[in-house]
């Protein structure tokens, strides 16, 4: 068994497209949309085969976003190497997104860093 797609409810579909685009080599799909509900929808697809589905309608709900609150808390992102880590966490800063962790070994041996993307989503860049 495996994970099929995770999906993420943005409100900038576009710039989300972006940014995974941009920062994360995503791949993205022609889109969705849907006229009876106003969903749109695109499927990321990265290199090892794995797919994030970034989606908006008109009728979305927006709550505080919190570092730890209960429910799904970030996406996680193998670059391949601690240099690639460094580079592209460097890169984001740079591009002005906050990093609010690392790059740093954590407690149970993890190369990582953390940051928040243009909506507060956590992205985490890892070996």
């Amino acid at each position: 068994m495996k994970i099929e797609h995770v999906a993420l409810y943005v409100d900038d579909l576009e710039n989300a497209k972006n940014f995974f685009m941009k920062y994360l080599e995503a791949v993205p799909n022609a889109g969705y949309y849907n006229p009876k509900t106003g969903l749109r929808t695109y499927f990321l697809s990265f290199t090892d085969g794995a797919r994030l589905e970034i989606m908006n309608r008109p009728d979305m709900e927006g709550n505080e976003k919190k570092m730890t609150q209960t429910g799904y808390i970030h996406v996680a992102f193998s670059v391949g190497s601690k240099e690639k880590v460094d580079e592209l966490t460097k890169r984001l800063k740079t591009d002005g997104y906050e990093v609010i962790s690392g790059p740093r070994v954590t407690g149970d041996g993890y190369y990582e860093s953390c940051i928040l993307d243009l909506e507060g989503n956590q992205i985490e860049i890892t070996i």
